[in-house]
């Protein structure tokens, strides 16, 4: 087998998320892409805009995993204290970084104010990413890689640094089953303790006539995989797989 997947932890951070106001696109964003540059991730959260919540929360992600990524609450507002909270948690101060100050003042020139340059604060130790090739840089402080919310400037800053993030692939390969999971609940356990790294799913599939359940299987090692497919599709009742995909 292949090594172990390098780990990820996203936090969303925003009242109106949690109020319903704002839809969160940006965590589906980041599963879909990280997990197409092989990264694993292994857990969602969602908070308000509350420093000290903020803190606890990024801290204890930053040990858990092995990259984090955080959406919202990096503008001039006074609910944007996403800076404040992550060098609250990590027990530093906020400080007003030079290279995002100058570009905050010759972009804004005579509008620029104390508001909009809340902009430029971050937490003290924390560098710039993509400065050369971005309108404004990705802030990453330790293995916290620091977004806002808005999901078009999101998806911008996140495609100019995210080869930095590229592991091994994960091969998947899908089985559409006739049958419903209280039939192949049983085969279902016996591949995933015949081969038990592989990344085994299994999804009910209502008011479709043509199948029943939607079976993932999915491994960075392409002949483990292959090996767990066999086996899974032998096992299955004869005219009970609809069809099969692989990518």
């Amino acid at each position: 087998m292949s090594s172990i997947s390098k780990t990820a932890g996203i936090v969303i951070i925003g009242n109106e998320v949690l109020s319903g106001k704002t839809q969160d696109t940006n965590s589906h964003f980041l599963c879909t892409e990280l997990r197409a540059l092989g990264v694993e991730v292994r857990r969602i959260s969602v908070i308000p805009d509350e420093i000290e919540l903020i803190g606890r929360e990024v801290a204890s992600f930053s040990s858990a995993f092995d990259f984090v990524f955080t959406t919202g609450g990096v503008g001039p507002t006074h609910d944007d204290v996403t800076m404040a909270g992550i060098a609250h948690g990590f027990g530093v101060q906020v400080i007003r970084h030079p290279e995002l100050e100058r570009r905050l003042r010759q972009r804004l020139g005579a509008n620029i104010n104390e508001a909009r340059l809340r902009m430029a604060e971050v937490p003290e130790g924390a560098e710039l990413l993509g400065a050369g090739s971005l309108y404004s840089p990705v802030v990453k402080w330790r293995n916290v890689y620091i977004f806002p919310g808005i999901p078009k400037i999101l998806h911008e800053r996140f495609a100019a640094i995210k080869e930095s993030f590229r592991e091994a692939p994960f091969h998947l390969k899908v089985v559409y089953v006739k049958e419903g999971e209280g039939t192949i609940a049983s085969i279902l356990n016996e591949v995933l303790a015949r081969y038990p790294q592989l990344l085994l799913g299994s999804y009910p599939v209502i008011d479709n006539p043509e199948y029943k359940v939607k079976v993932t299987l999915e491994s960075k090692d392409p002949q483990y995989l292959d090996q767990a497919f066999a086996k899974l599709v032998s096992a299955i009742p004869k005219g009970a797989i609809h069809r099969v995909e692989e990518s």
